[in-house]
Order: C-alpha cells, then sequence, then structure tokens
C-alpha cells in the first residue's frame, strides 16, 4: 500500500496542494514564459497558497482537538 492510500483524503488533498503550489512556483521561477501565463501562474500561486493555509489551518485545529481530548 502507498503512503498516498494510508493517508486521509484531507492529508492527502494538503499535500496535492504543496505539489501543486511547488510546481506554479517552478514555473514563475523558470521566467521564460510569456509575461501573460507568469501572472496567471502568480495568480493561481495565490489561491492555492491561500487554499494550503486554510486546509493546515483546519488539520491544525483538529490536532488540538484531538490533544484537548486526550488530555
Amino acid at each position: 500500500m502507498s503512503q498516498t492510500e494510508t493517508q486521509s483524503p484531507v492529508q492527502a488533498r494538503f499535500e496535492d496542494l504543496l505539489a501543486t503550489l511547488e510546481a506554479t512556483i517552478a514555473e514563475l521561477a523558470g521566467g521564460t514564459a510569456p509575461l501573460e501565463e507568469l501572472v496567471s501562474a502568480h495568480q493561481r500561486a495565490v489561491r492555492i497558497l491561500a487554499e494550503a493555509q486554510a486546509r493546515l489551518d483546519e488539520l491544525k485545529a483538529r490536532a488540538d482537538q484531538i490533544a484537548r481530548s486526550i488530555s
């Protein structure tokens, strides 16, 4: 069984977001695309980053809730 198959859907989704964000940042760092594509990639990166931060906040809240329940 792969690591992705053993992760919860929320974890897998967060990992997918990070992978997409990394690919988008690599595209921006390359700097060889036309300006319009770079602007579009930047906008996509901003959206993905916001979604990843929201997902991370959800995961932290869940972890905090679990920690409180076992204390």
